[in-house]
């Protein structure tokens, strides 16, 4: 017998009882799932368009003594039509940009300043996305290498030996590529052009504390007899260290190395000293330097001081960026300020030192392929790469301008050519491989497309270059990048999909969640109740209140609360206090999974727990664990959070699911699903595709 379905029932919305089965409770809610877009955009207003504009500025003409701009506050006016309309008309939904302009007359010292239009600047809507002449389109993340410095070694077929190569990326300028021949020279590329040895390079830099300038023979022989002589040995250092200070920069270069390279049987720096043509002075290792890189020009000093000025000390030139110097003083152990954002001599002598080290089989090469050496490029700042090139271009016009016009007659708005400006960021939004028209197949195709990864586009891989290395699942895409979906076919492994509880850092390195564990409480903590004490305590006259093993009661929480500014060792347990890790920061710690077994006080159950350090899976000891998982979704995207019982599936066909969910068309009749994951309400909400009353109330 068929039971008639109610139309009644049929036509309204029956609120369903959902049943819960987890076991593991959430700590945290799932946070909002494009905040990605939204924080990225946001920053860019109001922090990356500042620091462009700080950048570009002052311009001068070509002669530097007639006339000088600077660009100081911006604003955006409102936008001339609403999303909506922008839909109907097929127009651009953007809002006006204007900036202040300050023109100095340098004869007179006159200040003329203006208001400029710098044209309609495109607007995120809330949900994420940009409107490009009607259309819908989102800006996908790009997952790059990071600027600084790596330290591989590659295997040498004519000798066998694993030899050290480096290579130190800026966020903008020439790259320096650093090898080790079999013959154990330690050579330098500037931007791909032909090998230096290294010592031309640090001669040619030669800052005074570096390298200082030979002096007479007779003085160091007389350096020498004082250091026979001296009567401490204290008195012999200061004297050694003068005599090093007067040496000439052969000796110099050979002491500042010695340390590390110490290997009776291979002698890197007086290898590569013997194979430097540059005699003992700067002037001729900048002379060779500037014929290695420009053959056919003939070499004058001062176009090889300009030349290696402009190549790695001009912030204009070259930019380590804040992330660049971030991993340069990581990896080299250095304390230089982020705002120190192009290269320091102390960089490449530490670049050389660790080099010598690795050759020598002492410390670690980097994983190109680890999320600590992969950083993501959102909205703002792929946006701000692409007006840092129009407004170069338009710095470029002014200049000519500049030169041309009568300083007193002349204003900003005369001298200024918004086209570059305009026309650049149109070729972004209109033409980047990164700006996509949004699939908008149902509310999760929506959705996923605002959280994608590509390490695809300018400055990233191409699909035919990309070897298996870059496209495998490796250990530290654990709660940051989703290892199941991918695309199948010739971008798989090259797109990904941000992990639920991932987040981007202020480095543009991913971030995922942990739950702490906790061995040491204060005395007026509202967790110690339920804690077991691994050391007896006792009052400020020696007498034991609590011995070693007990557990802790309400009241014995109250008496121990009395003594003020002591602090109680507790068996481990995990606490509600949440920590955001990096991939690096993550090396160091011992990480537990989120179901380990725990009783009603969050203390662990068993004595040996399976918990991961690095890359390895282990069985640690309860006391060694520092961190526990959030979440048992945070492995995985939104798309395969939603596949319920997902640990059952073989992971291509998982791959699959996640993949086809998008491209399911809506129904006409939404349904309820029979089994759901928990994740759906927060899904459909975040996606774009529902709509919200503005105001609480009954409908």
């Amino acid at each position: 017998m068929v039971v008639p379905r109610d139309p009644i029932q049929a036509r309204f919305h029956v609120p369903s009882i959902r049943k819960s089965y987890s076991r593991i409770p959430d700590v945290i809610p799932v946070p909002h799932l494009i905040r990605i877009q939204l924080d990225s955009y946001k920053t860019f207003k109001s922090e990356g368009l500042r620091e462009l504009l700080h950048e570009i500025s002052p311009i001068q003409d070509f002669t530097g003594n007639r006339l000088e701009m600077r660009f100081t506050e911006y604003s955006f006016g409102e936008p001339k039509y609403s999303e909506v309309e922008c839909r109907e008309r097929d127009v651009t939904y953007a809002a006006p940009l204007r900036v202040n302009v300050q023109l100095l007359v340098k004869e007179t010292g006159e200040v003329k300043e203006q208001e400029i239009f710098m044209g309609d600047f495109p607007l995120m809507t809330e949900q994420g996305t940009f409107i490009i002449n009607g259309a819908e389109r989102v800006v996908v993340s790009q997952l790059v290498r990071s600027p600084g410095v790596y330290l591989t070694l590659e295997r040498d077929a004519t000798s066998g030996r694993d030899l050290c190569y480096a290579k130190l990326i800026p966020n903008r300028g020439a790259w320096l590529e650093f090898e080790t021949s079999n013959k154990d020279v330690i050579s330098v590329k500037v931007d791909r052009k032909r090998k230096i040895p290294i010592t031309t390079l640090l001669r040619a830099i030669d800052e005074p504390d570096l390298l200082p300038k030979h002096p007479s023979r007779a003085a160091l022989n007389e350096l020498q007899d004082k250091i026979e002589k001296a009567k401490t040995e204290r008195e012999a250092e200061n004297l050694r260290q003068e005599l090093l200070k007067n040496l000439g920069t052969n000796e110099r270069i050979l002491a500042m190395f010695e340390k590390v390279d110490g290997d009776p049987d291979h002698h890197y720096i007086q290898s590569t000293l013997d194979r430097d043509p540059a005699c003992e002075n700067k002037e001729e290792a900048l002379l060779e330097f500037y014929r290695r890189l420009r053959p056919g020009d003939p070499p004058t000093i001062e176009n090889a001081r300009g030349l290696i000025t402009s190549l790695f000390f001009n912030p204009r030139r070259y930019d380590l960026g804040k992330v660049g110097r971030y991993k340069v003083n990581k990896r080299l152990t250095h304390n230089l300020s982020l705002q120190e954002r192009v290269l320091v001599p102390g960089d490449l002598i530490a670049i050389v030192r660790e080099i010598i080290q690795l050759n020598n089989s002492r410390g670690k090469p980097d994983d190109i392929d680890h999320l600590g050496n992969r950083r993501v490029r959102t909205v703002g700042e792929l946006i701000q790469n692409q007006f840092r090139i129009g407004l170069l271009r338009m710095e470029r016009v002014i200049r000519e301008r500049m030169t041309i016009t009568d300083p007193h007659e002349t204003a900003p708005s005369q001298l200024i050519n918004i086209r570059p400006v305009v026309a650049s960021i149109k070729e972004f939004f209109g033409g980047s491989q990164l700006s996509q028209f949004m699939d908008q197949t149902n509310p999760l195709a929506e959705l996923t497309h605002k959280r994608r990864l590509s390490a695809l586009g300018p400055g990233g891989l191409s699909r035919d270059r990309a070897g298996f290395d870059v496209r495998d699942v490796h250990f530290s895409h654990y709660g940051r990048i989703c290892p199941i979906e991918t695309p199948e076919g010739p971008n798989i492994g090259l797109i990904g999909s941000l992990a639920t509880f991932g987040r981007i850092n202020q480095y543009g390195f991913i971030e995922t969640p942990y739950r702490k564990v906790i061995r040491e409480l204060p005395t007026d903590s509202p967790e110690l109740v339920g804690r077991v004490l691994t050391e007896s305590f006792r009052d400020s006259k020696g007498k034991v209140m609590l011995r070693a093993g007990s557990h802790i009661t309400e009241d014995a929480a109250k008496r121990i609360g009395r003594f003020s500014k002591a602090t109680v060792k507790v068996k481990p347990f995990v606490s509600s206090e949440v920590v955001y890790l990096s991939a690096d920061e993550e090396e160091k710690f011992v990480v537990a999974q989120a179901n380990c077994p725990l009783d009603e006080h969050h203390n662990f159950l068993a004595e040996r727990i399976e918990a991961r350090s690095g890359g390895s899976f282990t069985m640690a000891s309860k006391d060694q664990v520092d961190y526990l998982d959030l979440s048992p979704k945070q492995i995985v995207s939104v798309a395969a959070s939603l596949i319920p019982f997902l640990e059952h599936d073989d992971a291509n066909r998982a791959l699959m699911g996640a993949n086809m969910q998008r491209q399911a068309v809506p129904l006409v009749r939404p349904e309820v699903p029979l089994v759901a994951t928990g994740m759906e309400q927060q899904t459909a909400m975040d996606s774009g595709q529902v709509i919200f009353a503005e105001g609480d109330g009954l409908v």
